[in-house]
């Protein structure tokens, strides 16, 4: 097996510049090391290790947190026990077409209104509740927050932090401190832990981006660890994270309903994210990866993979810099944020549709009050349109006169 790996993935063609050798990149004792392939499987326990660290953290700082902060959780109307519609919508649709809807009043004897009633029920149960959206954006803010920090702690001194240059100068062999192999380890072993925990997450509406981002964030963390790309490596990582920061905070105070501090957060956010994904990350790292490496070594197979790479992650900056845009000509022509850049909203929510019950589904109790509010609405719009025309009267009283 050993040889086989040798032979077909561990060729130095692919991973280091022609006329290095692997031997080439082993170090003596006390003058650190070079990046190992095998270092990356300590990434995997170090997932399950984040994944458990989060369980921990989320009911014991997160759940708190939110509580003090004032968010709430909004309580549907649970869907009638029906167990024909409950296997659809499990086995076959969550949102069934006209036709469907048809033959499901038929096996059930209700109309289709009670129909598309239950269903729409149904799903409001299943969406996730504020407070465990809360938790998930603190965590990550927890995570961006001390990565970002530990990073620009490790990285203020460093000479390629200032010169982007300084990436190439004795590459391949280039030793890695420790703690900047630490800083490898954890960022890649974090993605992964959201890589596997995706599918009980959050799910919003850019949710194929996302899986895409995390695998290529994998693959261009391992691949530019086994290939040595780590200094240009621990930038990319430093300018992702920073953005990241301000993104989550602001979705916790989002869901707390602090509006207009969450307006401020989300143009700084904005700023943040324009800065640094459209101009620094194209300017300073690909234009770095992309041509200045050149001028210390010849490309190679990794060289083109990397930059690949790369440019996956640029075009997904460009699709959430247009959806953050577009929230931006929102805001500064209405006067406010719509709901979340990357919405977790499956489908806009009827309040009007939600107090509507057929056929007992609801108790009399919950329609009296629906009733009562629509009421008093009616009532004060009357109040309201009774002083309107008062005031219209008086304001032509003297030109009468």
């Amino acid at each position: 097996m050993e040889a086989l790996l040798n032979e077909w993935l561990w060729r130095e063609e692919f991973w280091i510049p022609p006329g290095n050798h692997w031997k080439d990149m082993e170090m003596k004792e006390g003058e650190g090391h070079f990046p190992l392939p095998r270092h990356l499987i300590y990434t995997l326990p170090l997932a399950l290790i984040f994944i458990a660290i989060r369980y921990i953290f989320e009911r014991v700082i997160a759940i708190p947190l939110s509580k003090v902060l004032g968010v709430k959780d909004r309580i549907w109307i649970r869907a009638a026990s029906i167990p024909k519609l409950e296997a659809f919508y499990k086995q076959h649709s969550q949102q069934p077409s006209q036709s469907e809807v048809v033959g499901l009043g038929k096996q059930c004897g209700l109309s289709q209104r009670k129909i598309q009633t239950w269903f729409r029920h149904r799903r409001n149960q299943d969406r996730p509740s504020s407070t465990k959206k809360f938790c998930e954006a603190s965590w990550r803010f927890f995570f961006y927050l001390t990565s970002f920090t530990a990073g620009l702690g490790s990285l203020i001194d460093t000479p390629w932090f200032w010169d982007q240059s300084e990436c190439w100068r004795g590459y391949p062999k280039q030793p890695v401190s420790e703690a900047h192999y630490w800083y490898y380890m954890l960022e890649m072993s974090f993605y992964l832990s959201l890589l596997l925990s995706i599918s009980v997450d959050v799910k919003r509406k850019d949710f194929k981006e996302q899986v895409v981002h995390h695998i290529a964030t994998i693959i261009l963390i391992g691949f530019s660890y086994i290939a040595n790309y780590v200094r240009v490596g621990t930038l990319v990582m430093l300018v992702h994270d920073s953005a990241d920061i301000i993104l989550e905070v602001g979705k916790m105070l989002h869901y707390a309903l602090w509006a207009k501090t969450c307006d401020v957060l989300f143009v700084l956010f904005a700023l943040v994210f324009l800065v640094t994904r459209l101009y620094v990350f194209p300017s300073r790292i690909i234009h770095t990866t992309l041509i200045v490496s050149m001028q210390f070594y010849e490309p190679f197979f990794g060289y083109y993979f990397f930059n690949a790479l790369l440019f996956v992650l640029q075009l997904l900056h460009i699709y959430w810099a247009y959806l953050i845009l577009r929230m931006v000509y929102r805001f500064a022509f209405m006067g406010k944020i719509e709901g979340d850049v990357r919405s977790d909203e499956e489908s806009p929510v009827d309040d009007n549709e939600e107090e509507e019950e057929d056929g007992g589904e609801c108790s009399w109790e919950q329609r009296k009050d629906a009733i009562n509010s629509r009421l008093a609405s009616l009532a004060n719009n009357c109040v309201l349109n009774n002083l309107t025309n008062q005031t219209n009267r008086n304001s032509r009283l003297p030109k009468t006169r």
